[in-house]
Parts: C-alpha cells; structure tokens; sequence
C-alpha cells in the first residue's frame, strides 16, 4: 500500500516535470538549430538565435561559482570544524544560513543593484549579476555542503586522530573526498537555482542581447530573455519554447557530466 502511494507520487511528479516542457517547449522545436545556438537575436528577440545570451549566461555562472565554491565551502568546514564545541555561535550561524535561503530572489536582486551596480560602481554588467547571483545561492550551497561533511562516518575521524593527522589534512585528505557526492549534489542545487533566476539578474545584469567583450559588460541571461519574450514581446513565443530547451539542456548537461566524474560517491 505505502510502496505503491510512493511509486504514484513519484510518477505524478515525473509526469508533471514532464508535462511542463512538453507543452512550453513544444512551439519552439521547429526553431531549435545549430544557427540558433550561435547567431545572435534579431528583431527584439522575435528571430535570430541566442549565441550571446548563452555566453552571457556561462559567465554569469563561472562568476557566480568562483564566489560560492570557496566561500560557501569555507562557511561549512568552520560550522562543522570550528564551531560545534561553541553551540551559541552554531546555532546562530545555522540560523542565519536558513534565514538567507528564505530571503526571495527580488531582495538579493535589489541589494546587488544597491550594493554592486551603484555602491561599487559596477552597473549593469555580467560581473554585479553573478556576485548578485552568488549571495543567493551561497546559504544553499553552504547548508547542503554543511551536510554532506556531517555525513562522514565519525571512524574517520577517530582514525585520523590516531595516525596524528592534522586539522588540514583531515579536512583536505580525508573529510572533504569523502563528501564529495554530498557536495557535487550541493553544487548542481547551487548551478541550477543561479541558471532559473530571472528577478536577481533583472535588476543587475541588464537586457542587453549583444555579445560581452568583458564581465564589466551588460549581458542578457537565458532566463531572462525567455520572461522577456514571453511577458513583453509579442510572437516571440517560438524564441522563448526554443530557449527553454536549450536551458533545460544545459541544466540536464551539467547534471550528467557531474553524475559521470563522481558515479560512485553520488549514488550512495
């Protein structure tokens, strides 16, 4: 009975995904093509292809990574390294890590236009939306990471301690290859929510559909210009259906090739 209330949960979840990019990418199966994925768009995003949007888009995401990587994996070797003998200072960081990933996307994308476009004086370019980018997915990054080192049988541990290994090398030998599955899952959440957001990048990356010379330029993201043709542009509805392809494609991309490097440790 609970095994088959399960698998009919499971399925209807399946055929709900499913359903969705059938009936919004559907219309956009005749325009999807090499031409498309390289040429840049025409007539506001009506015709053309989305070559420089998917550049835009990539570096938005290396940015937002280099951020969120070394920051959101610091943030979780101190919680579960430095700070469980301090319960206080845990438990307030923990909080705080909650209270940041509840925090809707319009606020992180006010406060990067405030704080990276105006106060640092980086405008609308791809730089203050993958910094932007990187605040938001940070707390997610970190909370899921925070898990997967708290995952490591505590043996490992007690046997460090009895070789006399370090602090550092526990972390870097032992501790973080063993929850590398738990992290490379922490970072397709964090590269999948940064690839959907559409309200951060409104307010900090900008519209512009050209190609960026720089990450000081202004660049269009994939998300963006699918909420763009669809809510604004009218018979862009095709431009739109093709992109939702090509963004889920890359969404399904990074999964496999993250699945492929790491197929044991992620199928634990």
């Amino acid at each position: 009975m609970i095994q088959g209330l399960l698998w009919l949960i499971g399925l209807t979840i399946t055929a709900t995904i499913l359903w969705m990019l059938v009936d919004i990418g559907a219309g956009g199966l005749g325009t999807l093509n090499l031409s498309f994925l390289i040429s840049p768009p025409e007539d506001a995003g009506r015709s053309g292809g989305i070559g420089p949007l998917l550049v835009s888009t990539l570096w938005i995401l290396a940015i937002c990574l280099a951020a969120v990587i070394p920051l959101g994996l610091g943030a979780a070797l101190s919680i579960h390294e430095y700070l469980t003998d301090r319960p206080t200072l845990h438990a307030l960081m923990l909080r705080s890590l909650d209270i940041l990933g509840a925090v809707p996307s319009i606020v992180f994308g006010l406060f990067g236009y405030a704080f990276f476009a105006i106060k640092l004086g980086l405008g609308f370019s791809i730089l203050s939306g993958g910094l932007t980018l990187a605040c938001m997915a940070l707390p997610l990054f970190a909370r899921v990471a925070l898990g997967a080192l708290e995952s490591v049988p505590p043996a490992y541990r007690q046997a460090a301690s009895a070789l006399s290994v370090s602090r550092t090398g526990w972390m870097l030998r032992i501790l973080i290859p063993q929850a590398s599955g738990g992290l490379a899952a922490a970072l397709i959440l964090a590269m999948s929510r940064a690839l959907a957001e559409t309200a951060v990048l409104l307010f900090t990356a900008g519209y512009v559909m050209r190609m960026p010379d720089s990450v000081l330029d202004s660049g269009r993201a994939l998300a963006v210009h699918i909420y763009d043709l669809s809510m604004n542009t009218s018979g862009g509805d095709a431009t739109a259906g093709a992109t939702v392809i090509v963004l889920t494609g890359v969404l399904l991309l990074i999964n496999g090739l993250t699945r492929f490097l790491l197929p044991e440790r992620l199928n634990r």
